[in-house]
């Protein structure tokens, strides 16, 4: 018998439950969104707004208001963050420059901009100027001799601990997610992640301010993978400014791929490098319109970044060359060499970090972060001082690197022996015999590739903001000179050799040992990273060189080639698998002929499933089963007799519903009864008010059959980005599989530790 005036009495409670409920749709930390649910309520928000706009003209005013704030955001997250690039790159300058000497003028110049000003600078010593001192000149009054140099020597190194000391104190204590390179946590995060703070105002401070720091300190790391995180800072930064980013993970998630792509724009210059970036190695879900804002993001970026002109030479790249001589068929044999040497340099520091940070990680080397810095940094500074390639910026010796020997330039690079009867124009300077500064500059490049080859494997992954960018780029570009100079000079000298004889006659200008450094940057780049499209883009862009796009394809495809040959992983990926986090990579292959029964729970042997049927289960019963358990969802069954499924209902939401029901209406009480149909189950006349909780419940959750194949269900996991799917027969209810479950069996398939997928 159904008491109605009970049932009538609680139609308020059955209306406030038929409301939107606080929370309800959000997500805990170190979980995976529903991106089905979310592309549901983004279209049910657009349907109706398209509807409310055809009321009034206010109405039509918000919903124009509210579909230009995609490009608002875009606006906003371009400008910050080509902002903050510059800001960045001037002080990065500065820094490097202090720790080998001072500006008289005003210390906050860099030596360039300190001589920049000076009347009395020649052009044989541009670098010399009175305005800017070593500290031995200011300290001892002596520029050259033994004092001076050990002065310069121990004050280079006590500057370098100074900076990397404040990184890693400053990183420690008020943003720990401030390290690393960011972007395997970036890729996890926009594949449907949950971590909470990782893209946090105090996260955006501290890696801003810390990224300077670490680049100054002179240790081996770049600053573009942290730029790419610094600008997704910033776009969560700005989409939390807007209701239709702010409550759908999903759509924040198009805001922040849009931000890499801005981040590798204001990194290096390369607006459209930066869309394909994101495109091909960050964004796991890359609509059109994403890639439209995106490039507009990109634009505003750079030309903000163009704006305030860090660099110094009005030009966005960070490397511009401008080379004479067009490259011929030939030289695709040392390109395709250095595509080799890119691919096992790859190869060999995946796998030498990986265990690194993996022993890191397993032994008490971890607990002393802030001495691994400073002992890393010491060793750093100590060996790179002496050598001047090592001495300098990173970016500095890619710049030297990267240059043609024009008929102006000063580099012992450039130390050939010249023709006194040379008649010829100043850009088209023939090839000529090495002299001593060349084989000097040999012997200190063959070092300098040596150890930043083994510097760059310990650096990478300490508790510092780190990228990896700017170091594979310059163990590419060291390799790459050394080749292209070896190959100029094999030219001048064996001219009459049959694959010399067409193209490199006597007096000619054939061979640019700058294009073999931006080539094998490329290749090394490539090994490193596996990316080929965007990579090719993002040389290009950096350097000006469009002429050389075929040496850079080969290189990349071919650094590519030999590093998969060895392991499909680029350091990224690598990186994610030994964090544990639940990604599951496009480019990863399952060939397993397992079901899904293989792979469901329960297994045979487990207790039964755990879950809620739709109209006998007290407040209590609910309760008792949220607590003894830590799943995250319940599947809703008809009754535990026949099985059948009605939805699902996950953990969190059904703790908050109850939570809520019972702040707000006494009515709840431990004995209510929970109903999720539409109408309320028949009740004695006096049981306590029914709670019906069919809002929060998911009617269209995703089953597949016990016999759908283990290819087929991951494929489904990653298109449609699934936290979890049901497994039935004939309609009833069999298991469940999580996205936790596809991952621990794709380890156990791969011979690997199932256990290593950490978070849910």
């Amino acid at each position: 018998m159904v008491n109605t005036g009970e049932i009538n009495g609680s139609s308020n409670l059955m209306d406030f439950l038929d409301e939107p409920i606080p929370d309800v749709g959000t997500y805990e930390d170190f979980h995976t969104i529903d991106w089905l649910r979310e592309k549901s309520r983004d279209t049910d928000r657009h349907r109706k707004i398209t509807s409310k706009s055809k009321e009034s003209i206010w109405e039509f005013i918000k919903g124009l208001l509210e579909a230009w704030s995609g490009w608002v955001v875009m606006l906003l997250i371009g400008l910050l963050a080509g902002t903050l690039a510059g800001v960045i790159d001037l002080a990065v300058d500065w820094m490097t420059d202090l720790k080998e000497g001072i500006c008289l003028e005003g210390f906050w110049y860099s030596h360039e901009q300190c001589c920049w000003t000076s009347n009395e600078t020649t052009f044989d010593d541009r670098d010399k100027c009175p305005k800017w001192q070593k500290w031995s000149e200011l300290m001892i009054n002596q520029g050259e001799g033994p004092s001076a140099y050990i002065l310069n020597y121990f004050l280079y190194i006590l500057w370098a601990l100074l900076f990397a000391f404040l990184a890693v104190s400053l990183v420690r204590v008020f943003a720990p997610y401030a390290c690393g390179s960011g972007i395997p946590e970036i890729k996890t995060i926009l594949s449907g992640f949950i971590i909470r703070g990782y893209l946090g105002k105090w996260t955006l401070l501290i890696k801003t301010v810390t990224l300077v720091l670490v680049v100054s300190s002179g240790l081996s790391l770049g600053k573009e993978g942290p730029s790419v995180h610094v600008a997704c800072c910033c776009g969560n930064l700005f989409s939390s400014l807007f209701s239709k980013y702010s409550k759908n993970e999903a759509k924040r998630r198009e805001v922040l791929s849009a931000a890499a792509a801005v981040g590798v724009s204001v990194a290096f210059g390369a607006p459209i490098g930066g869309v394909l970036f994101s495109l091909e190695e960050v964004s796991y879900y890359f609509p059109l319109k994403t890639l439209w804002r995106s490039f507009f993001a990109a634009l505003v970026a750079a030309f903000t970044l163009r704006s305030i002109n860090p660099f110094g030479n009005s030009r966005l790249v960070l490397f511009y060359v401008e080379y004479h001589t067009p490259w011929y068929m030939a030289e695709l044999f040392p390109f395709i060499l250095l595509g080799v040497f890119g691919g096992l340099w790859g190869t060999l520091f995946i796998r030498c970090n990986i265990a690194w940070c993996r022993r890191r990680k397993t032994t008490s080397l971890g607990k002393y972060p802030v001495l691994e810095v400073i002992a890393v940094t010491a060793i750093t500074a100590i060996i790179a001082y002496p050598n001047p390639y090592t001495r300098r910026s990173t970016s500095e010796l890619i710049s030297e690197l990267f240059n043609d020997c024009g008929a102006l330039e000063s580099s012992q690079l450039c130390d050939y022996i010249n023709d006194l009867n040379m008649t010829r124009p100043v850009d088209d300077i023939p090839d000529r015999p090495a002299g001593p500064g060349v084989y000097t500059a040999m012997w200190q490049l063959a070092l300098a590739l040596i150890f930043k080859i083994i510097i760059t494997i310990f650096t990478f992954g300490m508790k510092i903001p780190s990228g990896l960018f700017i170091p594979s780029i310059a163990v590419g570009a060291i390799a790459g000179r050394i080749v292209g100079v070896g190959v100029e000079q094999l030219a001048y000298h064996n001219h009459d050799w049959i694959i010399f004889r067409n193209w490199c006659r006597p007096g000619a200008d054939c061979v640019t040992p700058g294009l073999y450094a931006m080539v094998g940057a490329a290749a090394c780049l490539g090994g490193v990273t596996r990316m080929t499209v965007s990579l090719v883009v993002i040389m290009f862009e950096l350097t000006g060189g469009l002429e050389y796009i075929v040496p850079l394809m080969a290189a990349a495809v071919t650094s590519k080639w030999v590093a998969d040959a060895f392991g499909k992983e680029g350091i990224y990926e690598a990186h994610i698998h030994l964090k544990g986090y639940p990604f599951l990579d496009v480019k990863d292959e399952f060939t397993h002929r397992t079901l899904a029964t293989d792979v469901m729970r329960p297994r045979r042997g487990e207790p039964p499933l755990s879950v809620l049927t739709q109209d006998n289960m007290t407040v209590e019963d609910v309760e008792t089963l949220i607590k003894d358990t830590d799943y995250n969802g319940f599947p809703v069954v008809v009754s535990r007799d026949s099985e059948r499924l009605i939805g699902f209902a996950q953990r969190r939401e059904l703790i908050i519903a109850i939570k809520n029901a019972r702040q707000r209406h006494d009515g709840v009480v431990s004995n209510s009864i929970i109903y999720f149909t539409e109408d309320p189950p028949e009740l004695p006349a006096n049981s306590p008010h029914p709670l019906k909780l069919r809002r929060i419940l998911n009617l269209s959750p995703f089953t597949v059959t016990d016999h759908t194949p283990m290819e087929t269900v991951v494929d489904i996991f990653r298109k449609l980005g699934l936290r979890q799917c049901l497994v039935t027969r004939s309609g009833r209810l069999l298991g469940i599989i999580t996205k936790k479950d596809v991952l621990r069996h794709m380890a156990q398939m791969a011979n690997q530790d199932p256990e290593s997928i950490m978070f849910n």
